[in-house]
């Protein structure tokens, strides 16, 4: 691949991680993403289209409102590199197949629904619900094209979204029991219906195992402790805080598309070596 193609397709990711920061920002508030246009949190004014080219505005301006010197999000050029550089490996492991586009949509998806529910504890069904629609439209649309591996085939596709949603919500009720109060929300529930219609039944589940895994030792290691010092430090009495799963499934969800396959064979290696 040449410099000037790579960094074509590294700039059509990076604008669809801009459009990605803006559902980030406005799906969780139930704002609409197409209107109004970007604008400064600070003086409201909108941005021009100079302002608002991914990545090299937020240097260009210092990461400053050009009108307001408002500070502007790390989070933003971040998110809009991380979504380039998902583009780029997409294209350089598929090239310019359809294979590659399912590659790129949904762990772009994936990428929104980790730092939505990192930021603001919600998985908005802006990104599940059409995730969903498009993994199982695009099960069917794969056996037509090219490769369908290593996503799931439509049969496989339909009974690992429910495998998934149901997997998770079986999760929720033991951690509800254990808690004694919510554990998981149903975003988490749509987000493994969607995993799941990606993945199949079988690394539908390793997603949820791998998730529930990551997150536990998160929990334990960082969430108590860190929670724990800061109710402290304010002299207020420490409450189990909420974890946003979604935050260990996305990842989770990646590796199991990718070595999924290679963890099964593994596990029931162990189990009947």
């Amino acid at each position: 691949m040449s410099a000037v193609l790579a960094g074509f397709v590294f700039f059509i990711g990076a604008s669809i991680g801009s459009f990605l920061n803006v559902c980030i920002l406005r799906w969780p508030e139930g704002g609409s993403v197409v209107k109004p246009r970007s604008r400064c949190p600070g003086c409201g004014n909108s941005l021009a289209w100079y302002d608002n080219i991914p990545v090299v505005s937020w240097m260009i301006l210092r990461a400053r409102c050009r009108t307001c010197a408002t500070p502007i999000s790390a989070m933003y050029p971040a998110v809009e590199a991380a979504t380039g550089i998902i583009w780029l490996l997409s294209y350089a492991a598929e090239g310019p197949t359809f294979l590659g586009f399912r590659l790129s949509v949904f762990f772009t998806i994936l990428l929104g629904i980790a730092v939505t529910d990192f930021r603001s504890y919600v998985i908005p069904d802006g990104f599940t619900v059409t995730g969903l629609f498009f993994l199982l439209a695009a099960s069917v649309a794969g056996l037509f094209t090219d490769s369908q591996f290593p996503f799931a085939t439509p049969l496989d596709a339909l009974f690992g979204a429910c495998v998934g949603a149901g997997a998770i919500a079986i999760i929720g009720w033991l951690g509800e029991v254990a808690l004694k109060k919510e554990a998981m929300g149903f975003g988490d529930s749509t987000l493994m219906a969607m995993s799941g219609a990606a993945l199949g039944p079988g690394r539908a589940l390793i997603t949820v195992l791998l998730g529930a895994a990551i997150g536990a030792v998160a929990f334990v290691i960082f969430v108590i402790p860190i929670g724990w010092w800061r109710a402290r430090q304010k002299g207020e009495q420490f409450e189990t805080p909420l974890v946003p799963f979604g935050v260990f499934l996305a990842p989770a969800a990646v590796v199991a598309l990718l070595w999924g396959d290679a963890l099964l064979g593994w596990y029931i290696g162990r189990l009947t070596g």
